[in-house]
Formats: C-alpha cells, sequence, structure tokens
C-alpha cells in the first residue's frame, strides 16, 4: 500500500542520514595530542634560539622556527615544586598548600607525607577523562605518600596519569657521588659545628685534668665521646644512605632502579617516551616528558660528555636538546606532527649560585635579566615558551606579551573538549587567541609572584598601555654584596633577615627596563602613587579569593618519615635493584 511504501521511503532516508552523519563524524577533526617537555633549571638565555652563540641547541630551535617564541613566558614560581605544582593545576601553589612557610620550599625526602594534594585537578586527569592515553616521564617533585608507604595519594598515577616512570624526587647533587651536597650548610649547623664544640670541651677538660688542675669526672668524658661518636655516626649514616633511599627510579608505582644510575638515563627515558607515542600513536595522547637536565647533579652519556664549550654543564644541555629532537623525529616518523601541539619550557631560570669550589660553572645563563632560581627577579621567572602546532600556528611568531606555564592547563583543556572545573579558581588563561592572532594583548592583566607563601611582586600590563608595571614588596638580600644571587647560602630565601621589605614598593617598567637596573621614583613617574595604589588594590583582590588550605611543605610535611620510605630490596646494608631492563617495552 501507498502507506507502506512512503514509510519504507522515510526509513530508508533516516537510514541514509545516520549513514552520513556518522561517517562525517568519523572524518572530522581528531583531537590533538600533546606533547609537553619541560626542562629543569633551563635558563632563557641557554638556548640559541633566545641567543646563546655558543650553546648547540638546534633541535629546541627547529622547534621555535616551527611555532611560536614567547619572550615573555613566566613561570608561575622560581623553585621546581610550586612551580611545577602550579604548571600542572592552572592554578598559583598557595591555592593547593604547595608554598613554604619556612626556609625550605622543596621536597629533599621521597619519605615526606607532603605532595599535591588528591583534591587537586591537573590537566592530565581532565584528559584522561576525555579518552586520552597520559605519560609522565622524568621527574615528579610533587610528594608521593601521605600516611603510609602504600597510599601512594600524591604519586602521578593518582593524578591522571596512566604510566609514570621517572624520579619520583629531583635529581640532587647528593644523588651522584662526587658532586657534592646541598646539605652542606645544614650539616654543618647540625654535626660539624657541635662536633668542633666536643672536641674543643674534651681537649680543655682532658687537658685539665692532666695538669691537675680540676677534678672532671672520667665519666663526663666518657659521655662527651659517646655523644661525638653518636653524632659522627647520625652523619655518615646521613651519607651513606641518602643517595639509595632518595635517589631512585619508579615505573608506574614499582622502583626500577635503586640507586639510580645515570648511564643512559637520558637515552632510556627518551626510548621510552618514543615507546609511548608509538603506541598511542592511533589515541589521542598528552605527554609530559620532565627532563632531570639541567638540574644538578649534571651527567650525559659519552656521546656527549667534553664535547660542548660549556663544561658538563654544556654537554647535560645539549643531550637534553638531542633528546627534543628524538621526539621531535618520532612525531614525524608517525605523521602525527601536524596533529600535535609541541610545547617546551622551563620549570624556573637558571640556578646561577651553582659553582663549584674550583670556580666551574654548573648553572646556566638568565641572558640579560637579574637574578635566577628561587628569586622574583626576571631571571629567576622568565624561560623559555615555545609552542609548536603545524598547520595551526603560524610558524616564526614572537610573542612578546606575558604569559605563564599556569596557562597550559585552560590550553589543554580546551582543545581536548573538557569542561574547566567550576568549584575552584583558574588562574591560567587560554593561549590560543594569543598563538592564532584573534588576540593581540594577554589576557592576563596582573601576575602575582609569590617567594614561596609570600607574595613578592606584582605584575601589571594595563589594556590601554605598552608599559609592564613590576612592583616588588621585597627583595632577596644578594650576598656577598654586589653578586647576582645568593652565594653564601647557596640558595635565596623568602623572609625575615634574608630579605629587604619596601616602603614603598619597588617600581620598575619591565617593558623599557626588563634589566630591572633603574627603580622608578615620584621624580622619575609622575603616576608613581596612582600605578602603585592600582597595583596594591589588585593584590588585595587576589587575596580575597585565597583560602586556608593544609601546609603541604610544613616541617612535619617535608621530615623524613620512616615508615613513608620505599625500598626495593634490601641487600647487606642498602636498598639496592636494578630492574630497568627487565621490560623491554618500558611502558604499556
Amino acid at each position: 500500500p501507498p502507506r507502506d511504501c512512503l514509510k519504507t521511503v522515510k526509513m530508508r532516508i533516516l537510514w541514509l542520514l545516520l549513514l552520513f552523519l556518522d561517517e562525517a563524524r568519523s572524518r572530522a577533526a581528531p583531537k590533538p595530542n600533546f606533547v609537553l617537555l619541560m626542562a629543569d633549571d633551563l635558563g632563557i638565555g641557554d638556548p640559541g634560539c633566545y641567543g646563546n652563540k655558543t650553546l648547540r641547541t638546534p633541535n629546541i630551535d627547529r622547534l621555535a622556527r616551527g611555532g611560536v617564541k614567547l619572550t615573555q613566558h613566566l613561570a608561575a614560581a622560581p623553585l621546581c615544586t610550586p612551580s611545577r605544582a602550579a604548571f600542572l593545576t592552572g592554578r598559583y601553589h598557595v591555592r593547593s598548600g604547595m608554598a613554604s612557610q619556612n626556609q625550605v620550599g622543596v621536597f629533599i625526602f621521597s619519605a615526606s607525607s607532603g605532595g599535591l594534594p588528591p583534591t587537586e585537578i591537573t590537566f592530565a586527569k581532565l584528559l584522561k577523562s576525555q579518552g586520552y592515553a597520559t605519560a609522565l616521564i622524568g621527574k615528579w617533585h610533587l610528594g608521593t605518600h601521605c600516611h603510609n608507604s602504600s597510599d601512594f595519594c600524591h604519586h602521578p598515577l593518582s593524578h591522571g596519569f596512566d604510566y609514570f616512570h621517572g624520579l619520583p624526587l629531583t635529581n640532587l647533587r647528593d644523588c651522584k657521588p662526587g658532586q657534592g651536597s646541598v646539605f652542606s650548610r645544614a650539616l654543618g649547623l647540625l654535626a660539624l659545628v657541635p662536633l668542633q664544640a666536643i672536641a674543643l670541651a674534651l681537649l680543655t677538660l682532658g687537658g685539665l685534668r692532666l695538669l691537675g688542675l680540676c677534678r672532671v669526672p672520667a665519666a663526663a668524658l666518657g659521655a662527651l665521646l659517646v655523644l661525638a661518636a653518636l653524632i659522627l655516626g647520625l652523619l655518615l649514616c646521613f651519607l651513606h644512605y641518602f643517595r639509595p633511599l632518595n635517589c631512585f627510579l619508579m615505573r608506574n608505582r614499582d622502583i626500577s632502579q635503586q640507586p639510580m644510575s645515570y648511564d643512559n638515563l637520558t637515552r632510556r627515558l627518551t626510548a621510552d617516551a618514543a615507546r609511548f607515542i608509538q603506541r598511542n600513536a592511533e589515541t589521542p595522547f598528552l605527554l609530559i616528558l620532565s627532563f632531570l637536565h639541567v638540574h644538578t647533579a649534571l651527567f650525559s652519556s659519552k656521546d656527549f660528555a667534553g664535547k660542548s664549550q660549556h663544561g658538563v654543564y654544556g654537554d647535560s644541555a645539549e643531550e637534553m636538546d638531542w633528546s627534543v629532537g628524538q621526539i621531535l623525529d618520532v612525531l614525524d616518523e608517525l605523521k602525527l606532527a601536524n596533529n600535535t601541539l609541541v610545547y617546551f619550557s622551563s620549570d624556573q631560570g637558571a640556578h646561577v649560585e651553582e659553582v663549584t669550589a674550583t670556580g666551574e660553572v654548573h648553572g646556566g645563563s638568565n641572558g640579560i635579566y637579574k637574578g635566577g632560581k628561587a628569586t622574583n627577579w626576571e631571571g629567576g621567572i622568565r624561560v623559555p615558551g615555545i609552542v609548536r602546532w603545524p598547520g595551526v600556528i603560524q610558524a616564526g611568531l614572537e610573542i612578546d606579551e606575558p604569559t605563564s606555564n599556569m596557562d597550559l592547563f585552560p590550553t589543554v583543556a580546551n582543545l581536548a573538549g573538557a569542561p574547566l572545573p567550576e568549584d575552584r579558581v583558574i588562574d591560567g588563561r587560554d593561549l590560543m587567541p594569543l598563538l592564532l592572532g584573534q588576540s593581540q594583548r594577554s589576557d592576563h592583566e596582573f601576575l602575582f609572584h609569590y617567594c614561596n607563601f609570600y607574595l613578592n611582586a606584582v605584575r601589571w600590563h594595563p589594556r590601554n598601555s605598552t608599559s609592564i608595571w613590576k612592583a616588588f614588596f621585597f627583595t632577596p638580600k644578594f650576598s656577598p654584596e654586589g653578586a647576582n644571587g645568593c652565594f653564601d647560602t647557596h640558595v635565596c630565601f623568602c623572609h625575615g633577615h634574608s630579605v629587604t621589605h619596601h616602603d614603598p614598593p619597588l617600581l620598575f617598567d619591565i617593558s623599557r627596563d626588563p634589566r630591572e637596573r633603574e627603580p622608578l621614583t615620584p621624580t622619575s613617574e609622575p603616576r608613581f602613587r596612582e600605578i602603585l595604589e592600582v597595583m596594591q588594590q589588585a593584590a588585595a583582590r587576589h587575596a580575597k579569593t585565597l583560602r586556608d588550605v593544609p601546609d603541604q611543605l610544613s616541617p612535619g610535611n617535608i621530615i623524613w618519615k620512616p615508615w613513608l620510605q620505599m625500598c626495593c630490596s634490601w641487600s647487606g646494608l642498602s636498598c639496592q635493584c636494578d630492574r630497568e631492563n627487565e621490560d623491554g617495552s618500558g611502558s604499556r
């Protein structure tokens, strides 16, 4: 009947329409992949594309030629732990409690209970919910455990990563025999000074007893000897056990090498990163390759050792550049480059105080900028920032607008189609309008620079001006006097006698004085007080958005806790194992 015939025609049209929609969906642009390359302590003056003429970085330069170079890219904090927390969450580190109120601003023991709280949302977690395969290879430094050695509450796998292969802590000088200790000053105060005092007391009392001038009980001398032996024993135990207990590699939740070996370490981690890309070439993926370079202890494989013009630092930096090239080559070989956003940066500026007792420079270059790691002078927070996405982002561009490493959070989430969380403040801003030329101005009118827990400076880029004002509420006391860093303490601190407070704040126009040499005055800048008032009001508004959260870097959270210590296998009197080569693939 005609009615049945009409019904059949309608059904066939509907069926054809569904087929067409399904075909259109299958042909829609796939979700982009993300490869985020994060160096450690690399200065903005190190890569060739930022002006270095002697350090060879052809692959970082190649990345810059194919993408956008950000010339005012800023770390959210000038130290590893808080900077990385802000990078992953898109939020100032004070919001998550990753902001120390004491002198120690990073985690220094693997068996600490502090870390990135489970309540924080990383962009890895957002992308995983969108079907992405996610991996972090290299350095973590955001905690491991909360209450026991099996809860892994701060571990990368608890923060949205499917796969982790790397160092849960950081690459300290203590991890490599022969490169000294970051604890030298603390050990001197806690052990060597008491030992010297005890030795002096023993010599004095013993001499008086021998001369018959004073009847010193033998038990008192014995007690001093026992105390000295105890202090010396604890010192030797610390020096002997620190490396195996803190310098180890993990694969997911298992220790794969303890203590960590530097032999071909960069090659091993790079090969694993390449395998992750190969395994996930047919699905969207997020890879963070978090380099151990160029944080001390410095290391490089035999193919790079002794080959640079900048000693062991240059060798290390050039091997890292080689690793960048390997990842770019894999993307090209798999024809993934055009659908992959690649980002390269550093967690903070170069550590200018890294100079050996013999005068060998183990830190990098911050170019023309003042200060370095641990300070909010431009040298401590202005870092390389390169973004490449062939066919989407125009190659060879330079953008001289303030941007932040927190901006990766909304940028990555929006491109992956992941809704941003609505229950918290997100401080980062989507970079794509700036990168695509849709906007000529940064979305950051104000940026706030913290030294650990303390608001150190405010940056203001007025909407109707080319000026970039920066006001310091306090600055570190460089030592010795006239130096460009805190060489006497090896790192600058954030409060107490280590800083100079400024009232009124120290004001600079970064657009005209990027070296921060000439602080402005009411005489040199007629709007001096008006500018400072606007910036102080912005700081007050920002402070109202902060909430009291647990201090993850409190003394109780950063101290070594035996029950949180991981050990793969006790061999003799130390933790030892090497399972790095047991899994030929290195990843799932």
